[in-house]
Parts: structure tokens; C-alpha cells; sequence
């Protein structure tokens, strides 16, 4: 069972050929109406007590009456008035206190019924600005067979794979961060579902199947101190943590530290990655004192604590921007707010979520799942102002309209840091940003760029810049390699990928871009079509590693077997319409060209993916090309 939709415009939809509709209901919350883009931006903020019960009066928890028991005077009162006087009062001020401590203790321990439970609050975290290690440059080698400038996962896998043509290679990173190499992705996603209170001072995070496991690609005593590098003999990596890289003289090979100490080296890596973006709108609002702490990027493990713990007593927040970090954070807060106390609200000017990548139908129908997710989405407006207002922000919108909230994330993409490269007299794209390479990965003789800040060639989509996780480790991987002796060229079409929650996910591959003509096929979704699904089959939540894993349907790319596939076209059944694009595959088109393709709730099958777009080929029917990726089938 399955649809095909064609897209030959990013504003108008063209459904040419629909196979079955899908009756299935969406897999998070209730079946949304079609395409609805209805933003409702007038709830009211919920009080901060969350319902919770009232402390009890005295009279609720008013115990028998003490004073009852305590001796009578013998005698008339005027007899006894000296003699009891001070003696009664004293056992009158016991009897109050005895029956306080009597209350006070049957109160704590519940008799009562109405002990009211502590809600333990967060450690406070503690901020790591200024942090370096090791505190002083003298500390750090004055030489060194390879630096890797940046500490991000482009670093962790050429280290890797340095060490790999290299086992006793000594590896210094030097990177702005007071943290070892981490991975990003969750920082996004999966994190935020951990029910512990105390994320942020653990950061670890439960994969979709339920499994712990840290931020942290290694623990930290698998590093070596800076100052024992050299003396090791099985060489090791260590990492200057808070440092950075001012200049390089690359002609003489010489780094210059931030202090103005210098690190001669071999072979270097530039894998600085990118800073966040912010709108006209937002950089004139961090001027106001007011505002500073009210506005907030996302990019790193200091970020995530920031907007953690701003999170957790905010009743109002706001997401600026639509793409994937936008969309993940977005449902990251609606799932995290489950009793959904808070008012959560997502604004960007494309018609739906992520519609610079996604066709313009699939884009909306993603906006009702956001919503599902308890996110007032409000698409096709944009942020025209903010100001400071009673310690929040007031944002005004294209539409005129108000809001306030407690804080807001900005997250409209991202610059690559090339600051070097006024510094060391290195050349940047003037269009995509990013140090030019070539296909090795060489900026110069034995100075090599990877990740996020690299503007490489590829020979069959031209010149790219790729901002992804699978690229960080792919082109990390091949610089490391070509570092150690290797001269290896970047032929990899790396792939990215999304998931909005446990249930809907996506891969994708190639020119991805909602201004290219698409074509659609979509298929019935079955229980094992989730990123949770895949996680718990493989126990590997980073998907640029399961893509790679060798899959039954490769042996579709045969070309007997596609023509078996052609001869199969007789049994599809009749087109009738439906609306549920639960599972599927878009191909982005450029000349009639499959440049593109996204494998929507499909996965695993990305190698098939990289087959059609290395074949650069005109098909008359993708229909028959979709079913490469056994989509029709459970798994």
C-alpha cells in the first residue's frame, strides 16, 4: 500500500498519482485535519503551583485537646494561686509545646493524610566560564607530530583514525570548550527525555530503546595529560581544554596559542565548527542589559544547561526558526513538559516545519505532529521586535500581534568559524562559507580542514558545505587518515537525519531543497518504522552508523532484479486519495536528475540511496526506483 505525490514547484502541489489512502492514524496524538496551520497564541499561562494541594489550616489538623490532661490544683483556686502560679504555667507552656512537636511530627509522617511532598529541585549548575586545563600554556607541548584545532566530533574520529595508521602517534587538540569530545545530536533529542531532574550535571542521556549512555565519546582518564604527551611511549591524545588557536604561520608550521605561546607541529586539522546565527531583530535586543539572559542560542553542552535550567521555571518560551534544531527543540520541550504546564510556542516564516527542506505538503502535515506534541506552531511569520518587559521578553510578530514569554531560542542556522583565516592567510567560499579545499581535504600542504567549517568539491553535485554530524565523522575520518600517510579523496555522500520524538524520523542524502521539483512515494507505516524501532534492533541511536549496516534489499540494486521490479508494476492497486504520510521516500530532482532524496520513517537504507544518486540517471517511472527500498515490506 502506497502513494506517489509529485512536487514540481515549492508552492504548489500537484498530486499526479495516489495509490492507497491511509487510514492508520498519525502516530503521535490525534489524527490532525489536513494541513491545518491554525496557531491559537492567546493561552493563558498556567500558575506555577501546578494544582498542587493547599497546605492544611490548624483547625484540619487540630489534634484531642492536651491541656485537658494536665493535673488539677487541689483546694479552692485563691488557696492555690501562689503555690500553682508558676509551677502551672510552666506545664501549660509544655502542654504547647509537646502537642506542637506532636503535630509537627504526625504531620511530616503522613498520619494525617495530608504530608505534602517535597519536589526536589535541581542541582544549581555551576558555570565552567574561564575554565581552562591545564591552567597555564607552559603545560602544553611546544611541539607536536599533530595538532587538531577544535574539539569537536571532526577531532574525535581523525584522532581516531590517526591513531588507527599510527598506534603510537602523540595527538594534542586544542579546543575552546572546558569539555572532552562529546556528540551533539542529543543535546536536541534524546536528552531531554531523560526523567532526571539532574540532566544537565550527568549528561547522559536514554536512547530510544530505553539503554544510558553519556554525551561523552570517552571517559575522561582515556586522555593524556598535556604535559605527559611527549614523555608517553605509546603516544595517546590529550586535550587543552579551554585554549584556542589565534594565528597559524603555515608556512613554517607554528601554531600561536591565545596567550601568544607557540606549538610547532607536523600535520594540522582545522575542525572548528560553526556559532549560531542571529537575526537583525535579536542582535539589536542583546544591547539591553535586560535582555542577555532572556535570549538564547543552542549549539553546545553549555548551552543545553542554560536552556535546561531556564526551561524548568519558565511558564512561556519561544523557539525562532523552523529547520532541524528548531523543530527537535521544539518537541523536545513538549514532550519534556508533559503535565503541560507551560506555553510552548515555535515561530518561523516558512508555511511549515523544516519547508526550506521538505515539500510544502509534507512540511505541514510535520507542523500537526509539532502540535501534537503540545507546541503552538505559528508558521509564516517572522519576529519584528522584542524588548524587555517585567523580567521576560516581549516579542512582536509580522502578524502585529504580542507575545510574552520567559525566553526564547534562537535557532535560524549557523556561520562556520573561519576566523583563521584573516589571521593565517587562508581562502573562505564567498558564497558558502567555509575553508576552501581541495579533494583531499588540504587547505595547504599539511594543513587539512574538516566538519562543519570545510567547503569541499564533490565531483557529482559540485561545491558543498554540509553542516551534519555523519559529515563531522566521515571527513574527520579521511583528514585523519590522509594526515597519517593516506591521500585518499572525498567521494562520501554523507547523510543527515532528524527526529522529531520517538516516533517520526527521517534520513537524507544528497541536495536537499524544497525549491527542487519532488516525487513522492509513500507506503503504509508499520510499528517497526520509528527511530525508536531502529534503535532498539541495532542499540545505536547514531544513525551514520546503522546506515551503514549491510541490509537484505541491497540485492535490489541488481539489475535483474529491477527488472523483476518493472514487472511487477501491473499489481499495484488503484489510486484513491489519502493523506497520511506516515513512510516514504522524496526524490529531489535537478534536469530530471535524482540530486536528492529523503527516506522519510525509512531506515537503514541509505546505501541504496547513495546507488541512485552515483548512477545520476533519468527514470521515467520512480515509482519502480522507490521500490528499491522495500518499502512495502515491515522492515
Amino acid at each position: 500500500m502506497f502513494r506517489v505525490t509529485l512536487v514540481f514547484s515549492a508552492s504548489k502541489l500537484l498530486p499526479v498519482r495516489t495509490a492507497t489512502s491511509l487510514a492508520r492514524a498519525p502516530p503521535v496524538g490525534k489524527r490532525p485535519s489536513r494541513c491545518s496551520s491554525t496557531t491559537v497564541l492567546d493561552k493563558k499561562h498556567f500558575s506555577s503551583d501546578g494544582g498542587k494541594k493547599k497546605v492544611p489550616s490548624i483547625k484540619q489538623c487540630e489534634p484531642p485537646n492536651e491541656f485537658n490532661q494536665l493535673p488539677q490544683p487541689q483546694g479552692s483556686w485563691g488557696e492555690n494561686e501562689k503555690k500553682y502560679n508558676q509551677k502551672g504555667r510552666k506545664v501549660l507552656l509544655f502542654g504547647v509545646l509537646f502537642a506542637s512537636a506532636s503535630l509537627g511530627a504526625l504531620y511530616y509522617v503522613g498520619l494525617f493524610g495530608r504530608a505534602p511532598k517535597k519536589s526536589r529541585q535541581p542541582e544549581k549548575i555551576k558555570s565552567r566560564k574561564g575554565f581552562k586545563d591545564p591552567g597555564s600554556s607552559q603545560d602544553i607541548p611546544k611541539e607536536v607530530p599533530y595538532l587538531l584545532i577544535g574539539g569537536g566530533t571532526a577531532s574525535f574520529t581523525a584522532f581516531r583514525a590517526i591513531k588507527s595508521s599510527d598506534p603510537t602517534a602523540k595527538v594534542l587538540i586544542v579546543s575552546n570548550e572546558p569539555y572532552f569530545p562529546y556528540m551533539r545530536p542529543p543535546l536536541s533529542k534524546e536528552i531531554w527525555f531523560n526523567p532526571d531532574r539532574d540532566v544537565a550535571k550527568s549528561l547522559t542521556f536514554k536512547q530510544w530503546n530505553g539503554s544510558e549512555r553519556s554525551l561523552f565519546y570517552e571517559p575522561e582518564d582515556f586522555y593524556i595529560h598535556c604535559k605527559d604527551l611527549l614523555e608517553s611511549e605509546n603516544g595517546g591524545v590529550a586535550v587543552a581544554r579551554g585554549w584556542s588557536i589565534k594565528r597559524l604561520d603555515v608556512l613554517n608550521k607554528v601554531a600561536v596559542l591565545d596567550d601568544g605561546e607557540q606549538v610547532k607541529y607536523e600535520k594540522c586539522l582545522i575542525a572548528t565548527g560553526a556559532t549560531p546565527r542571529l537575526t537583525p531583530v535579536f542582535e539589536v535586543a542583546l544591547a539591553d542589559e535586560n535582555l542577555r539572559n532572556n535570549i538564547k542560542l543552542f549549539r553546545n553542552i553549555d548551552d543545553f544547561k542554560d536552556v535546561f535550567e531556564a526551561f524548568e521555571a519558565a511558564k512561556a518560551v519561544a523557539v525562532v526558526g523552523g529547520g532541524f534544531l528548531g523543530s527537535e527543540l521544539a518537541c523536545a520541550f513538549g514532550r519534556r513538559d508533559h503535565k503541560k504546564l507551560k506555553v510552548i510556542y515555535q515561530i518561523f516564516p516558512e508555511s511549515g516545519n523544516m519547508g526550506k527542506l521538505l515539500p510544502e505538503y509534507l512540511s505541514m502535515w510535520t507542523s500537526e505532529k509539532v502540535r501534537a506534541e503540545g507546541v503552538q506552531v505559528v508558521p509564516k511569520t517572522e519576529i519584528v521586535g522584542a524588548k524587555a518587559k517585567n523580567d521576560q521578553v516581549e516579542l512582536t510578530l509580522s502578524s502585529g500581534k504580542t507575545l510574552l514569554v520567559d525566553f526564547v531560542v534562537v535557532s535560524v542556522g549557523v556561520e562556520p568559524n573561519t576566523e583563521l583565516a584573516e589571521t593565517s592567510d587562508l581562502e573562505v567560499d564567498p558564497e558558502l562559507g567555509g575553508y576552501l579545499v581541495n579533494t583531499e581535504l588540504q587547505a595547504r600542504t599539511d594543513l587539512y580542514i574538516a566538519g562543519d567549517c570545510a567547503c569541499f568539491y564533490d565531483p557529482r553535485l559540485g561545491r558543498r558545505r554540509i553542516e551534519h554530524h555523519d559529515h563531522a565523522v566521515v571527513s574527520g575520518r579521511l583528514a585523519g587518515e590522509n594526515m597519517a600517510g593516506a591521500r585518499n579523496p572525498y567521494l562520501h555522500q554523507s547523510m543527515f537525519w532528524s527526529d522529531l520524538g520517538p516516533e517520526v524520523g527521517y534520513e537524507a542524502i544528497g541536495i536537499v531543497d524544497s525549491s527542487l521539483p519532488t516525487v513522492g512515494v509513500f507506503a503504509k507505516q508499520s510499528v517497526n518504522d520509528t527511530p525508536q524501532a531502529v534503535v532498539e534492533k541495532t542499540d545505536e541511536f547514531d544513525r551514520s552508523k546503522t546506515e551503514q549496516l549491510p541490509q537484505e534489499c541491497e540485492k535490489y540494486l541488481s539489475e535483474e532484479e529491477k527488472s523483476k521490479l518493472k514487472d511487477s508494476k501491473k499489481l499495484l492497486p488503484n489510486p484513491i486519495d489519502g493523506e497520511d504520510y506516515g513512510k516514504g521516500v522524496i526524490f529531489y530532482l535537478r534536469d530530471d536528475v535524482v540530486v536528492g532524496i529523503v527516506l522519510w520513517n525509512v531506515f537503514n537504507r541509505m546505501s541504496i540511496a547513495r546507488q541512485v544518486l552515483k548512477d545520476q540517471k533519468k527514470y521515467d517511472d520512480l515509482n519502480e526506483v522507490a521500490k528499491l527500498f522495500n518499502i512495502h515490506g515491515e522492515e
